[in-house]
């Protein structure tokens, strides 16, 4: 039971169960691959950004984009046409993970394997595209494949037929979530027996001029288009909103007995999840965070760790004056203030859907690495938030339990526990 709060939590009835991160895939605006994406990231270096035409007229006129990476050259143009672009970045990153992991799709047992991917809105874009299409020009240009392309579910489909995935194939859209929902959910899998490998994680482009004006009227996003490389600022006093950004996170997540049968390299191990709903408003976070306070305590008690042994906490962060209070102050009162915080989002953009699966990977490198990524742009940390937050600079640690929370619109509340391998 929470002191705080007078609520008790149900420890999970099933014994712990560690599934082996034995790869890491990253399309991300601050790189692509781990290799590029993570060093990026660590360093604090903020991607080039700058006023998009599509946007004019926008109280936000910016977004983070992905420009280091060609789907096309990828993929090549026919496969490319038949994905919308947050499918094809899921791709890549998928490819990214499973070579990464050593893992050969052509030899492995594809029914044992399967793929969780979340989005918060799928294929936006084709859908915009193709209601300018039905507006403009009439019914008979609108594409046949509006269905197939724009669907939430694009993402899992299309790696699962890249990747010949025979397994339960899933798509998760619980908001801004959902990439830490669909891990959590691979971990679930892996644990039940019904799958001895499972790619999961987040994808999601809507740099859309539809979905960037809708959040311009929820005042969700900077406005701080005279400087957009420091519009981003999570736990600052002086944050307005986040920015929008486009990506994709998937880690391949092996069983413990099938990672060491084939002498797979461990570079983390997600130890606990839970899940929460706060039951309080369509956009706003329950301003106690009772509700991620729960899927947190949940996560730690389905991981059978404690919360001092937290050392380091990759944050929601969106650099919004509520979801950051609250977040913040949540952890204060579950974990103390002795774990390292950050929030990436700065870097990346908030990717809505795809964001836990990118800041889960990006917590794996910081378990392997010990290296805490920075929250850059914190001039001036807002004396309420009550947490150690890394600024501006990498701070190495020493740590073996990280953590990676999550909140999307309509009160969906993830934890994942990830431990050092």
């Amino acid at each position: 039971m929470s002191a705080a709060t007078g609520r008790s939590y149900r420890r999970a009835p099933l014994a712990p169960f560690a599934a082996a991160v034995t790869g890491v895939g990253l399309v991300t605006a601050a790189g692509t691959g781990a290799a590029a994406a993570g060093p990026g990231v660590t360093e604090g270096l903020v991607p080039a950004v700058g006023p998009r035409p599509e946007l004019d007229g926008l109280p936000c006129d910016f977004f983070y984009s992905v420009t280091d990476c060609d789907p096309a050259a990828v993929l090549g143009v026919a496969a490319q046409r038949l994905m919308d672009r947050f499918a094809q970045l899921a791709v890549i990153a998928a490819r990214e993970a499973v070579a990464d992991a050593g893992l050969d799709p052509a030899v492995w047992d594809s029914g044992r394997v399967g793929v969780v991917i979340g989005s918060a809105h799928g294929g936006l874009p084709f859908y915009d595209e193709q209601h300018a299409a039905l507006a403009g020009r009439g019914p008979r240009r609108v594409s046949p494949k509006l269905a197939p392309l724009s669907v939430v579910n694009g993402a899992a489909s299309s790696v699962s037929l890249d990747l010949g995935v025979h397994g339960p194939s899933q798509a998760v859209s619980t908001a801004c979530s959902s990439g830490t929902v669909a891990i959590g959910t691979a971990h679930q899998m892996l644990r039940s027996g019904a799958c001895d490998i499972v790619v999961a994680g987040g994808a999601e482009s809507t740099c859309t001029r539809l979905l960037i004006a809708s959040a311009c009227s929820l005042k969700a996003v900077s406005t701080r288009r005279e400087d957009p490389a420091s519009a981003c600022r999570p736990f600052d006093t002086h944050r307005d909103g986040f920015v929008v950004g486009e990506g994709a996170g998937l880690i391949v997540l092996e069983h413990p007995d099938h990672a060491r049968a084939r002498g797979a390299t461990v570079r983390a191990r997600v130890s606990g999840y839970g899940a929460s709903s706060d039951a309080h408003s369509a956009v706003a976070p329950d301003p106690d965070g009772l509700g991620i306070e729960r899927a947190l305590r949940n996560a730690l008690a389905d991981a059978g760790l404690s919360p001092a042994d937290v050392g380091h906490v990759n944050a929601h962060g969106t650099s919004t004056l509520s979801n950051d209070l609250i977040e913040a102050t949540m952890l204060r009162r579950v974990l103390g203030e002795s774990p390292l915080v950050t929030s990436t989002k700065a870097m990346t953009g908030h990717t809505l859907g795809a964001a836990g699966g990118i800041e889960t990977a990006l917590t794996v490198l910081a378990l392997q690495h010990q290296l805490v990524p920075p929250t850059v742009n914190l001039d001036a940390p807002d004396p309420q938030i009550p947490i150690d937050v890394v600024a501006k600079e990498a701070r190495g640690a020493s740590f073996d339990c990280a953590v990676k929370t999550s909140l999307g619109f309509g009160g969906h509340n993830a934890a994942l526990v990830l431990t050092r391998a």
